[in-house]
């Protein structure tokens, strides 16, 4: 369906468009009149050295020069008591009943403490943030006094910044007017859309009973004008559309209000998913057939997810929490509609075709970017600044690893750079190895092989090493002697070619899986001890989880691991959609590599089979679908391999040989045997 042809269909249902539009209209100025402005004042706190400490170190004569290092575990355990329930009753016995965060200031290393209260009036916020600013020293002292710790050793607050004069907050006022008028306009769509569809249903049953009689003339209908309006639009377009938002905008560039959610390529998906329902409810497209499966999978995602808010709305959670949560819906509702659009909205192969290509293509050039960055020790992202928009991600600067830069390219940190890649390699070598593209050079087919392969040892990362044994454990045993020997020489040279021309870098990447392996490097064991201190947040809800994106780590910590955080936030519910998910893009690329026809198509299988069984190895080693590039890969990916399984099932089905009327198979009838 065009946009000319959606427009057509809103000015005809202008019934229900006008009266929706001014009700949400109203209804956002009333929120305006009636919901007052939000104040909020804000203090900062310093932890200081203890005397003693002092004056064993008489260099460091200032003790706020001295503060850091361990003292930063302190905060976080301050942090913690001021967050808790108790700390929430003590405070509102003391006045503070409106909502307070405790927190690091950003973008410090030191153990500043930034607290903040949010308030309708703006005296009492201003005695409020006085209140919790003096509470804050109290339970520091309480702790240690707990703690048995002697006088002279004590850790003492000092206020570095006083509570300052309440500000107006109008922000979340004005989210609430958007939320509302969003809402009423994206109901009258899509009520006007309904009803266009069953009106369309209606005339077609009016028309089947005089289908037989003889045709009378009719005029030929109208044609719309030619133009941009008018252009038929289908779910390759949209998607590609999305491609080119995700891969060229760096993804740790979103929405404020919307925090990582709100990435432009993620407001596009979910446009699209409007524009596949407006076609559906239309009567202009139906789901392809045989393609259920990863819809069936995003529902038992959907079903968890649901349950983990519920459980988070039921329990007492801060409003960051509340707000994580409503950003979890919106990340599903993207996801939902890659794989709808991918598996339902792409109705012929050759475009679907099309679609892989242009993946691996814009793959290719962001993995290009990752080369300069990696050489020229920068970020190339860094330097893209957006209006309107601004990062979601705390200090994404240049990482080191050894003497090398780590390359993130226009994604939010190396391992994703490293992980969306892994994902993409198979596409690319099942593309170069097509028959259909043998009339290419050499070099547009092998390309993207070379450069995306090659960029994921640039990461200096074990995700990305472990990603490229896997594709290659998965992919070459399949292939035919001459080309698996061929390809087992070209990989061996690979790494001779790396070890000459950038030293060093092979040694590195050993190291860390020798460091890993004796349990002696720093990020492991700080990985281990994650998974210990998980533990009492799995015991507090280990069915439901705590809530779908409410697990931050402004609020707690990174956990560095996909499944770990499904727990925490999902529970055993949400860690086995989780699982359902990757097998089923398993699962896809087997059968379509058992039902194949042409090799083609039986290494495209493959391609789908190593891509989700890397995405479902390398989602150990960080949390990947935290990412927004990397879980948009994959999700489309997922859609995708559904949508193959189904040409692939069809095009099997119409190569078998049809039964002769008439005629029944041959079963032989049953011998007597004489028992004696």
């Amino acid at each position: 369906m065009s946009l000319g042809e959606i427009w057509a269909i809103l000015r005809r249902r202008w019934y229900f468009m006008v009266p929706f539009t001014l009700l949400s209209l109203l209804g956002g100025g009333y929120l305006y009149v009636t919901v007052p402005v939000s104040y909020q004042s804000q203090s900062s706190v310093a932890l200081l050295d203890s005397s003693a400490v002092a004056r064993l170190a008489p260099t460091f004569g200032n003790p706020i020069s001295n503060a850091g290092g361990s003292l930063i575990v302190t905060a976080d355990v301050l942090i913690r008591t001021l967050e808790s329930s108790d700390a929430a009753k003590e405070l509102r016995g003391r006045g503070v009943t409106d909502p307070y965060t405790a927190g690091f200031a950003p973008a410090s290393d030191s153990p500043l403490l930034v607290l903040s209260v949010t308030g309708t009036d703006r005296e009492k916020v201003l005695e409020e943030t006085n209140t919790l600013t003096a509470f804050a020293g109290e339970q520091l002292k309480a702790l240690q006094s707990a703690d048995k710790v002697p006088s002279p050793y004590r850790v003492q607050t000092t206020p570095v910044v006083l509570p300052q004069t309440p500000v107006a907050k109008s922000k979340s006022r004005y989210q609430d007017i958007a939320a509302v008028v969003i809402l009423g306009v994206v109901s009258a769509f899509l009520l006007s859309i309904l009803m266009e569809g069953v009106s369309v249903v209606r005339r077609r049953r009016r028309a089947a009973p005089s289908a037989a009689a003889p045709k009378k003339e009719t005029r030929a209908p109208r044609r719309l004008r030619a133009g941009a309006l008018s252009r038929r639009v289908d779910a390759t377009a949209i998607l590609t559309v999305y491609l080119v938002l995700a891969f060229f905008v760096p993804s740790n560039l979103a929405l404020p209000a919307l925090g990582g959610v709100g990435t432009p390529a993620n407001v596009f998906a979910l446009l699209g998913l409007l524009w596949y329902l407006a076609t559906w409810l239309g009567g202009r497209i139906l789901p392809a057939p045989g393609t259920r499966l990863p819809r069936i999978a995003m529902c038992v995602l959907g079903t968890a997810v649901l349950m983990a808010y519920i459980a988070d709305s039921m329990r007492e959670s801060s409003h960051q929490e509340v707000l994580g949560a409503d950003r979890g819906l919106i990340g599903f509702l993207v996801w939902v509609s890659l794989v709808v659009l991918t598996s339902a909205g792409v109705q012929e192969r050759g475009r679907l075709d099309v679609l892989m290509r242009r993946l691996v293509v814009m793959g290719t050039v962001v993995a290009a970017i990752g080369y300069y960055d990696f050489f020229s020790a920068t970020n190339i992202a860094d330097s893209i600044h957006i209006p309107g928009l601004q990062t979601s991600v705390a200090q994404v600067t240049a990482m080191d690893r050894g003497s090398f830069t780590r390359p993130r390219s226009t994604t939010a940190q190396p391992l994703e750079f490293g992980g969306m890649l892994a994902i993409l390699v198979p596409f690319a070598v099942q593309q170069a190895f097509d028959p259909v593209r043998r009339h290419l050079h050499v070099l547009r087919r092998w390309g993207p092989v070379v450069l995306m392969a090659g960029a994921l040892p640039l990461t200096v990362s074990r995700t990305s090493i472990i990603g490229m044994l896997l594709i290659a454990l998965v992919m070459v045993p399949r292939w035919k002697p001459q080309r698996r020997w061929a390809a087992i020489g070209l990989m061996t040279a690979s790494v001779a070619g790396f070890k000459v021309l950038i030293p060093g870098l092979i040694g590195t990447i050993t190291e860390l899986f020798a460091s890993f392996l004796s349990n002696s490097d720093s990020s492991t064991q700080a990985r281990t001890v994650k998974y210990s201190a998980i533990v009492p947040y799995l015991e507090e809800h280990p069915l439901f989880g705590r809530g779908f994106g409410t697990f931050t780590p402004d609020l707690y910590f990174f956990t560095d691991n996909q499944y770990m955080l499904t727990l925490a936030e999902m529970g055993v519910l949400g860690a086995i959609a989780l699982l359902v998910l990757f097998i089923t893009g398993i699962h896809q690329g087997g059968s379509i590599r058992r039902l194949a026809r042409t090799d083609s198509d039986r290494e495209l299988g493959q391609a789908f089979f190593a891509s989700s069984l890397v995405a479902l190895v390398i989602s150990a080693t960080f949390d990947s679908l935290s990412f927004p590039m990397f879980a948009g890969m994959f999700f489309l990916v997922l859609g995708a391999g559904g949508s193959y399984l189904s040409f692939v099932r069809r095009e099997a089905a119409a190569a078998a040989p049809a039964p002769v009327p008439g005629k029944t198979p041959d079963i032989p009838s049953p011998r007597l045997v004489e028992i004696r």
